[in-house]
């Protein structure tokens, strides 16, 4: 019998990790960092918004503003998220360092005003932008480059939710359907990890949901640790998770256009246009529920992601609601990001079919707050590990029916347009593009 020479591929693997370990560290100390300042401004900006109600009818000025902004120093800027990805497919001129300021100034003055938006977007265009300057600083090639932006998307996310595992294979999953790119994984969760470190090292502190158990008692429907009759609503409510992604992100992407194409000149009027819109709806529907992030009640018995995990927490119609308000903010040019309003969004659809059906409702919620944006994004794997991390173990198996179920009925459409079809879903068939 030969013998084999002897294997160094466990020697490249430890350069490998030493590289990487040395390279993401000051990422995510940076990205950690700006996550938790802009988070500490965020709360102002909703007490501010909270305190001063007035603030809503200078909305319009105020999209005039962040327009103008971008104008004079935003550039290739304005593509925000879908720049990184692009970037990340195919390196070219990079993400410009400006990006940070930008869309940090920009979404504070979206969410003093009054428009319904995320902040996700913000701290993955952050993660982004200096993972990219810090690309250039070290003179990476372009292969490490596509890395070093993938490992800032996830300390961005990581950073912002307090969900590292999360983040990691978020900026895995999201570039292409079907595919992830496991060249990047302990870089992304060494970034997403310690960028979570850091951010909460500055006392940042997210909030915590819970999902109660729910078991009563034996149920004829009952079999294997597994009910059935539960199991099917869990399957219709998935559907109609995945369907409300599709719609969102349907409705944003055409008043986006629909905007483009009519106000071919003036572009500061879609602002003002969609910031009009707000205040008119805000004033029929005689609630501010709907404005902000939406992760707090702006006052007692007002609709939020808290309430909708409490049995008479929000209206029938809430998801709707929401859904509206930030396909029309994001949609007319304001800044921040679409995540945690989708988390609003399937957490009170969540809530309205625990009702109908008679299926818990903090669990349906606790389902459609990972389930839409899972539906929206086409993440169904870094959305099931989110349910594990911000709800606990107890109830994965559900995690991963809403959020597969979700992603297939979603279709392949999604909020992210650079976000390219590595394998096309069941149904319509689309010839991936090469990746």
């Amino acid at each position: 019998m030969k013998k084999k020479a002897p294997s160094f591929e466990q020697l490249f693997i430890f350069r490998h990790l030493l590289k990487w370990t040395i390279l993401t560290i000051p990422v995510a100390a940076v990205v950690g960092s700006l996550v938790a300042l802009f988070l500490w401004l965020l709360d102002l900006a909703t007490a501010l918004q909270w305190h001063h109600q007035w603030l809503l009818y200078l909305l319009p000025l105020a999209g005039i503003i962040i327009h103008f902004l971008y104008q004079l120093w935003g550039k290739n800027a304005e593509a925000g998220n879908n720049l990184i990805m692009d970037e990340i497919h195919e390196p070219g001129g990079g993400v410009p360092a400006r990006m940070t300021p930008l869309v940090m100034i920009t979404t504070l003055i979206t969410h003093t005003f009054g428009g319904s938006a995320g902040r996700e977007g913000t701290a993955v265009q952050m993660g982004g932008s200096m993972a990219s300057l810090l690309g250039k600083w070290f003179r990476l090639s372009k292969e490490d480059t596509r890395i070093i932006l993938m490992a800032g998307i996830a300390a961005g996310f990581g950073a912002v939710f307090g969900t590292p595992l999360t983040g990691a294979i978020f900026a895995l999953e999201v570039l292409a359907i079907g595919r992830i790119q496991y060249n990047a994984l302990i870089p992304c969760l060494m970034a997403a990890v310690f960028a979570d470190i850091f951010c909460s090292a500055w006392g940042i502190k997210h909030t915590h949901y819970h999902i109660n158990t729910f078991v009563t008692g034996p149920n004829p429907f009952t079999l294997l640790q597994v009910d059935f009759l539960l199991l099917a609503k869990i399957i219709l409510a998935g559907i109609a998770f995945g369907l409300s992604g599709h719609l969102f992100a349907r409705l944003s992407h055409y008043i986006k256009e629909q905007g483009n194409r009519y106000i071919t000149k003036n572009k500061w009027l879609l602002p003002v246009i969609g910031g009009c819109l707000i205040i008119i709806l805000t004033l029929l529907l005689n609630t501010r529920d709907y404005l902000g992030l939406g992760v707090l009640p702006s006052h007692p018995g007002g609709a939020s992601i808290t309430t909708a995990f409490q049995p008479a927490g929000v209206s029938s119609w809430s998801w709707l609601w929401k859904l509206l308000f930030t396909a029309i903010t994001v949609g007319t040019g304001f800044k921040g990001g679409e995540v945690t309003p989708l988390f609003f969004i399937g957490a009170t659809l969540g809530n309205t079919l625990a009702v109908m059906t008679g299926a818990p409702v903090d669990l349906l919620a606790g389902l459609g707050f990972i389930a839409v944006f899972a539906a929206a994004t086409n993440t169904p794997l870094a959305c099931t590990l989110m349910g594990v991390e911000l709800f606990g173990t107890d109830y994965v198996l559900y995690y991963a029916i809403a959020c597969f179920t979700a992603y297939y009925f979603s279709g392949h459409s999604g909020i992210y347009p650079s976000q390219r079809i590595a394998i096309s879903k069941p149904g319509e068939r689309i010839d991936p593009e090469s990746y």
